[in-house]
Formats: C-alpha cells, sequence, structure tokens
C-alpha cells in the first residue's frame, strides 16, 4: 500500500532558536511539548504533514535501543553528536501499524517492536489534549544517519489544528522531500518497501517515488547542489537533506529573506534556504 510522508524530524540544539529560525522563513511554530523519553518538540504544520523541531532535552531520561527495540531519543541523540543539527528521520503515514512491521520484518529491514505513546499536546488557545500515536521502524542497513518509520495517528482530531496551518510565507502543503546518496539506486529497494511506491529514475543520478502526499527524491549529492545551489551533508551515506513545499508567497518573501542572509542565491521558480542559515536542514519554497 501506498504511503504519503507525514513528518520528518528536525533535530536541533536549542529548540527556541530553531523555533525563531523558522519564524523569520514565515512559518508558525506550534508550542514546546515534552516527551516522556527526554525529548522535547514544536511542531509546524500543513495540512496532513509536519516538521518536527526536536531538542535532546533531558538525556538522562534517554534509554537504549538493542535489537528489537528502536530508540527513537538514542537516535537522535547519537545523530546530533555524529553529525550535528540537521534532518534525521523521514516518516510516512502509517494505515495498519502490525501490518507495516510484517512488511518491513519480511523484507529484512524491520525487526523492531511496535511503539505506542501519547502525550499532551498544547493547542493555540493554551489547552491541553492528548495525542497518541503507534509506530513501526524500518532501517536501511548501509545508511546510519537516516531514520525511518510509519506514524499512525491514534487521535488525530486533537493534533490537527487548522490555526497553525496559516503560515505568513504563503505555504499550502508538502511538494517532497529530498534525500541524497553517493549510489541513489542502492537504495531504491529499501525506499519502494519503505513508502510503497517504487522510485522512477528520471537520471542515472536521481529517482523519484511520487506518494500519494509529496514526492521522495533521491539524487547524488552533485545533483543536489545543481538542482538547489546549496551544499548536501557531508559524506557518502543517505542522508535526509531537504523538505520542498510549495507556496504563494515565496516570491514575495524573498527579498526579506536575502537581506538576512537566509537564501545563498535566486533559483528560478524556487526560494532555498540553505543549512547553514536553517541549523543544518534545506528549505525549499517553490511558487505556486
Amino acid at each position: 500500500m501506498a504511503r504519503g510522508l507525514d513528518h520528518v524530524v528536525h533535530v536541533v540544539r536549542d529548540l527556541d532558536a530553531a523555533g525563531e529560525v523558522y519564524d523569520l522563513l514565515g512559518f508558525t511554530v506550534g508550542p514546546r511539548n515534552r516527551h516522556p523519553w527526554g525529548t522535547q518538540n514544536r511542531i509546524i504544520q500543513t495540512d496532513g504533514f509536519f516538521m518536527e523541531l526536536l531538542e535532546i532535552s533531558e538525556p538522562d531520561k534517554i534509554t537504549e535501543g538493542d535489537s528489537g527495540h528502536f530508540s527513537f531519543g538514542a537516535f537522535n541523540r547519537d545523530f546530533l553528536e555524529r553529525n550535528g543539527q540537521g534532518l534525521s528521520m523521514l516518516v510516512t503515514e502509517g494505515k495498519d501499524p502490525a501490518a507495516e512491521k510484517a512488511a518491513f520484518d519480511a523484507a529484512g529491514v524491520g525487526g523492531f517492536d511496535l511503539f505506542d505513546f501519547s502525550r499532551l499536546a498544547r493547542r493555540p488557545d493554551g489547552g491541553e489534549v492528548e495525542v497518541g500515536f503507534s509506530l513501526a521502524f524500518a532501517r536501511d542497513e548501509t545508511a546510519p544517519n537516516a531514520g525511518f518509520f510509519t506514524c499512525t495517528q491514534r487521535k488525530p482530531e486533537n493534533f490537527w489544528n487548522a490555526q497553525l496551518q496559516r503560515h505568513t510565507n504563503g505555504v499550502t502543503r508538502v511538494a517532497g522531500v529530498v534525500l541524497v546518496a553517493e549510489r541513489p539506486i542502492d537504495h531504491i529497494s529499501f525506499i519502494d518497501t519503505f513508502c510503497g511506491v517504487t522510485p522512477r529514475r528520471a537520471t542515472d543520478a536521481w529517482y523519484v517515488a511520487q506518494t500519494p502526499r509529496g514526492d521522495i527524491d533521491i539524487m547524488t549529492r552533485a545533483t543536489f547542489g545543481e538542482r538547489f545551489g546549496t551544499t548536501a551533508p557531508a559524506g557518502e551515506d543517505l542522508r535526509l537533506a531537504a523538505v520542498r513545499f510549495t507556496s504563494t508567497g515565496a516570491a514575495s518573501m524573498r527579498r526579506g529573506l536575502a537581506a538576512r542572509k537566509m537564501i545563498e542565491e535566486a533559483m528560478e521558480g524556487m526560494v532555498v534556504a540553505p543549512p547553514r542559515a536553517i541549523m543544518g536542514a534545506a528549505i525549499v519554497l517553490e511558487l505556486e
């Protein structure tokens, strides 16, 4: 079954500073939420997709993973220590966690227990509601610096909020995410299993999986630089490099972002905020 994009995790050292950066980009950033395993987050929502800004706030509460248990907190802590701030995890929309786990296990990319949890979420009016999730984890053995899981919402009516989906930059929806790798073809089978959509060849250096909600592009670092005019995460392994959004207001924001040195150059049809300005993440606003 094809699964659309659900969210990405952007792990940072200072959650409030990250909120200020995304605010400068014209996004509405939700209030701080707490996980019971030592991390805190702030959410940026669009229709059916969100960015999770994540901080390792209480490292002593993080439990270590093992062969059958994937530790979300430990993965992001270790990612931050190895790579610095950046996009650490890609998440697709779950529908049937048990079936997704079974598919990952059968393909040899799973082996982890399902993870169910709930937490309190703070709404824009200051009130708190309970949200709940079921996660099925997958792993590309050749990609230690990229995490993957499906996320099934248990109380979606408490999570999604129209107020949080109104952004001054005119962003309306997610257009896709961009992964980079030395050899994109080596990761096609894993992405096919993970999202239920087979990536198609654009060039030898660029493949695209068109999911029900946003594309997953897999390209070489050289192709990424040519396409977006900025640098990709260092190394040769698979990394999550950018999130793409469609926007009705990208053109009007270009001057202000350029004045703040938050964009490197004008790319035709898009505004690219580079990793140096966005705490290790590239954010692309594409003209709608």
